[in-house]
């Protein structure tokens, strides 16, 4: 099973997972921007890197195309117990996995069919304190904060779900608008870590519809964390109910926020491929 690969996405967020064990190179940044090149790699919004952990029973590196690592990510957490399961690396639905961002615990709620497979996650806590995020910001919670960017100011919404979000409220939606200033907004003096960006319209007390930048990736057609974030800025503002759906371009998650702040996310993933690294593509990798 040497350089053996899995891609699978998660509501058009696609990401490959690689076993650290079974690889004969190393990952690092150049390595990691060539596999996510769609054209002189796998082609991918992130990687996925199985490794040992002692605190949970598994654990996991999320990589961004950049070749920068982020803290957690849903989507990949989902595609990642996915693959886990399909694998035969657990024979337990429900297990627990280390990130970057915290330790979080998955459950295979649905097994592959010819549709998908559905995956449950609890995400951990959202944490609302500027400094935690973090972002600078001289209140103690980042709520309705003017941001001010070249030709426009946003009021943003900031919390961290185990990775930084920057949540702004939009009576519409258009996509031209996020790739416009999405960018900016990630790599703005005001978020050291830089941040995910969500502009986000609420459609009911039980449905928000978002458009997504996200960190280190760009335009993305779904994110789990993202979905997240805006869950809980929207029950913290008091503008929806504690479960809701938060609809993307790439589909549908479902988020429930408790009373603690902890957040439960599900939703769908699908297997696109599996393989094996070539032997041109890997001694291209090490020429790099």
């Amino acid at each position: 099973m040497q350089n053996f690969f899995v891609k699978s996405h998660g509501l058009g967020n696609d990401y490959f997972v690689l076993n650290e064990a079974e690889l004969s190179f190393r990952l690092d940044e150049k390595i990691i921007q060539r596999l996510c090149d769609v054209h002189y790699g796998i082609g991918s919004d992130g990687i996925l890197l199985k490794v040992p952990s002692t605190k949970a029973d598994f654990g996991l590196k999320i990589y961004n195309p950049d070749g920068s690592e982020a803290e957690k990510s849903g989507n990949g957490l989902r595609i990642f117990a996915k693959y886990l399961y399909d694998y035969g690396h657990t024979s337990g639905k429900k297990f627990t996995i280390e990130t970057l961002g915290g330790m979080v615990t998955a459950e295979v709620t649905q097994e592959t069919n010819q549709k998908a497979t559905l995956v449950q996650v609890d995400m951990g806590k959202a944490i609302f304190n500027s400094h935690s995020i973090p972002v600078i910001c001289d209140e103690p919670e980042c709520l309705d904060h003017p941001l001010n960017i070249v030709d426009e100011t946003y009021l943003v919404n900031c919390v961290s779900v185990g990775n930084p979000h920057c949540v702004i409220l939009r009576d519409n939606l258009t996509k031209a608008e996020i790739l416009k200033h999405g960018s900016e907004i990630e790599n703005h003096p005001l978020f050291p870590n830089r941040i995910n960006v969500q502009f986000a319209k609420v459609l009911s007390r039980t449905e928000v519809e978002i458009l997504i930048w996200e960190r280190g990736a760009g335009y993305t057609l779904a994110s789990g964390s993202s979905s997240c974030a805006v869950a809980a800025i929207m029950v913290k503002k008091g503008l929806t109910d504690r479960k809701l759906s938060l609809k993307m371009p790439g589909g549908t998650l479902h988020i429930e926020v408790d009373e603690a702040w902890n957040i439960r996310m599900e939703g769908e993933v699908r297997e696109i491929a599996s393989g094996f690294l070539s032997e041109e593509l890997i001694a291209d990798l090490l020429c790099l």
